[in-house]
This record gives structure tokens, sequence and C-alpha cells, in this order.
């Protein structure tokens, strides 16, 4: 039995017993994940398809480490302008192991998910009323636009409250908005955030500076 599977924003066939590099999760090693976004289920000649996901498939895994990829380099140049950069890059990578493949009969978070993202859809306009406008959460290393979405959404619309969230707290927001957000690094967001609360710019270009896919060096 095999089975297609989107994890931390890719997609993946995979295999009972197979060992596969992901996106960084937040989980940690040796802990057991679930993945219940899985759009196909092959047995045999029997092939089910989601539309686009199976209800009540589910894939399991074991959390075997978390690791870098190899060093990409990145090399940027504009012609007549004397412009050139070249940085190196190393991916952050989490591998798992198949433990198994349920094909029906999963019991899904999804629904209380969905209540969740309503209710904190709700709260956000409130929490925009009272503090009169949201602070540019796209300054905090790794936190995108759509990240820095799904916090406002969530009320943490403000660098002093990131500042005064726990990581965790943040990680799971991203992977309740998306799963394509499951695989960002929150460890120093708060650390971050309390300098750009505090105003202090230049030392949180230099924390920046130190990161290495969302972790400090």
């Amino acid at each position: 039995m095999y089975a297609i599977v989107e994890i931390a924003g890719h997609q993946f066939k995979v295999e009972k017993d197979q060992r596969v590099f992901v996106n960084r999760l937040a989980s940690e090693e040796g802990s057991t994940v679930d993945f219940d976004n899985v759009l196909l289920i092959g047995d045999g000649s029997n092939i089910t398809l989601g539309a686009p996901a199976i209800d009540g498939a589910l894939v399991g895994a074991k959390v075997l480490r978390h690791l870098k990829g190899e060093k990409v380099i990145v090399f940027k140049k504009k012609r007549r302008k004397g412009y050139r950069v070249k940085n190196g890059h190393r991916q952050s990578l989490t591998e798992i192991v198949i433990e198994g493949i349920t094909a029906s009969g999963a019991k899904k978070a999804a629904p209380k998910k969905t209540e969740k993202k309503v209710e904190a859809k709700a709260a956000a306009p409130k929490a925009k009323k009272a503090t009169g406008k949201a602070d540019d959460l796209k300054k905090i290393e790794g936190a995108g636009p759509k990240a820095a979405e799904a916090l406002v959404n969530a009320g943490f619309e403000t660098f002093e409250k990131v500042a005064n969230a726990k990581p965790e707290e943040l990680s799971t927001i991203l992977s309740e908005a998306s799963s394509r957000l499951s695989h960002i690094v929150t460890d120093t967001w708060p650390k971050q955030a309390k300098l750009a609360a505090d105003g202090k710019w230049d030392e949180l270009k230099e924390l920046q500076d130190r990161l290495d896919g969302g972790i400090e060096k």
C-alpha cells in the first residue's frame, strides 16, 4: 500500500517503513505525527482518489531527527550595475519514518481546526479596534505575508503580543492556518518581537544575521 500525502507544503509518495526528508517540522525528535491531508491511496489495483483529500485517511510517522540539507549557492548579478551578491543556503529539514497508512476510519481533527480558525477570524477585528493598528509582523525573520496574516487573524497583531507568546503556541497557529506554514521554525520569534516592540532595530538586525533556518547560531 502506498499513499500520496501533503507534508509541510510538499506532496510525497510514501509507503510503510519508508524514510522521508521533509521541511522542518515543529515536533520534537522521537515524537509521532499524523498527516491527514492524504490525496491518493493505492492498494494493488485499487486506487482511491480524494477530492482533494480522502475522508478518514491518515498517514502516521515518527520524527527521527532534525538536520540541514546540502548547501545551495545563490548568486545574483545585475549587468552594468556592478551588483554581485553570493549567498549560501542550507534548508532546515526533518527526517521521518512512515509507520502506517490508514485508508479510512481515522479520526480527523479538521472540524476543531476549522472552528478555531473561525473564532480567530472573528476575534481579529476586535483586536484591531482595541489597538488602533497592527504592527508589520513581516519584520520578524521567517514571517512572510501568509504567516503574518495568520498571526493577525489569531489575535497576535502586535510585536508585544508575539513577544509574550510561546514558540509552540505560534507554531500551532501557523499549522492550523495552513499546512504550508507548518514547517516554519518560530523558536526566536518572541525574542525578535521583543526587540522590535522596544524599538531596538540594530539589535534585531544583529540577531537576524545570526539566524540560520530560523535557529540562532
